[in-house]
């Protein structure tokens, strides 16, 4: 995919602001009829490109509503489970859960750095890169992050618990859907949970939880002035639906699908719904790549974010390394946003074809490929700790979580791990007809 050329506006608006102060302080007439002429030009070709119609024959590959996804669909399994098995679930969704905190927190405090940067960062305090175990020290150490947890919280000597990321949030949010709503919970009901407990949001979800508040109805509010609607946020709200219908890879699609479909369009949505079943499959089986290959099979065969899929899988065996990895996707899809669904895509499927089983290898190299590493391994943590369950996963992971998880939902600061391992037992149970 080749991106529009754009000129380069920063350095231009930059220049405007520099240029204009300058003449002023020179006594020069006409600055603000100038700047005003400037504004409205960019706004109308804002509002020229808004206004240009889609190519439809793509659009009709890649639909946005539930039924017309599911009829473009390859064949699939569609069902591994016809009962929930309690005794193999209750070890999968304590390793699905502990793999997503420890990927996340790995990466909340380098998120979006470079490589180079994350290597010197390592060089410098001492410690092994790719990394092997949380960070022992980490810049600008008392700053908040979402206004709760200081950064030290994600080195390995500051942390009490599972500090405050939207990558965890989300996870547990989707858990309260299900108990407010019930299994058949609508995207009316994720919009009035979202309206309840989410005091912030960042880019599509931002945007959907700003419609929200304005009265926009929940099925529109991602559509309306959203250009971020392919972005990752939906992917990262992923792994709930895939715990709450384990085995079951066209349910958790479909309940990923009424999650996305608030703040998210075409391959934003098609993001979550394919990491929802692939990791509902990795309860049912042994090897990432083939819960990966069973993910594909639940959105459009002929969607970029299939087509993505099947390209990363298909190079699999080539990308040996975080370093091929980053380069391979960033030549591969250049110009596109370090936030998009489908290049942190490739990147988590390449972590996890790297690792494997390997729960440490498969977070370290996810997180030193860079762009958004926080939420790539901790998609790429939650499937592999589905596949190898708790005890899969190294002591040094989990040790200082101290066997609670916090967020910044309102009225819901803190979780107890072991209880929400429970409690996503019970939604299980009532998604199996259980309960």
């Amino acid at each position: 995919m080749s991106y529009p050329s754009l000129p380069n506006f920063v350095h231009l608006s930059k220049q405007l602001r520099l240029q204009s102060q300058l003449k002023h302080e020179y006594g020069a007439d006409n600055i603000e009829a100038i700047l005003a002429k400037a504004g409205a030009a960019l706004q109308a070709a804002l509002s020229e490109i808004e206004s240009l119609p889609v190519d439809e024959a793509l659009a009709r590959k890649e639909p946005s509503g539930l039924a017309e996804i599911q009829t473009l669909r390859p064949a699939g399994p569609r069902r591994l489970w016809d009962a929930l098995d309690t005794v193999r679930y209750a070890e999968r969704v304590e390793g699905a859960l502990l793999g997503r905190f420890a990927g996340c927190t790995l990466g909340a405090p380098v998120e979006f750095w470079p490589i180079d940067k994350m290597a010197s960062w390592a060089t410098e305090i001492g410690d092994a890169f790719p990394p092997v175990d949380y960070w022992s020290e980490i810049p600008e150490r008392h700053q908040l992050r979402y206004g709760k947890s200081r950064r030290d919280a994600y080195t390995r000597g500051g942390m009490d618990g599972v500090p405050v990321d939207d990558d965890v949030t989300y996870t547990l949010l989707g858990l309260l859907i299900l108990e407010d709503y019930g299994p058949d919970f609508s995207v009316a009901d994720v919009g009035a949970a979202w309206l309840k407990y989410l005091p912030m949001a960042c880019t599509a979800e931002a945007v959907a939880l700003a419609n929200l508040r304005k009265g926009i109805p929940a099925e529109e509010a991602g559509s309306i002035d959203n250009p971020y609607c392919e972005w990752i946020g939906a992917d990262i709200r992923s792994d709930p639906w895939g715990y709450l219908a384990p085995g079951w890879p066209e349910r958790a699609a479909e309940l990923a699908w009424r999650d996305a479909f608030l703040s998210h369009r075409r391959n934003g949505i098609y993001g979550e719904m394919f990491f929802a079943a692939a990791i509902s499959a990795a309860f049912a089986v042994d090897d990432p790549i083939e819960a990966l290959e069973i993910g594909l099979t639940e959105i459009p065969a002929d969607c970029a974010t299939a087509r993505a899929v099947r390209w990363a899988l298909d190079t699999a065996s080539e990308i040996t390394d975080y370093k091929i990895a980053r380069e391979t996707v960033d030549r591969e899809f250049a110009g596109m946003s370090g936030v998009h669904t489908i290049n942190n895509a490739c990147l988590t499927i390449w972590g996890l074809t790297i690792g494997r089983r390997d729960f440490t290898k498969v977070i370290s190299e996810t997180v030193a490929m860079g762009l958004d590493n926080d939420c790539t391994a901790a998609t790429a943590g939650s499937l592999c700790g589905a596949i190898v369950g708790a005890a899969g996963i190294p002591q040094h992971w989990t040790t200082s979580f101290n066997g609670k998880v916090l967020t910044y939902m309102n009225d819901q600061p803190e979780f107890a791990i072991g209880e929400a391992v429970q409690r996503f037992s019970a939604q299980a149970g009532r998604v199996f007809g259980n309960a």
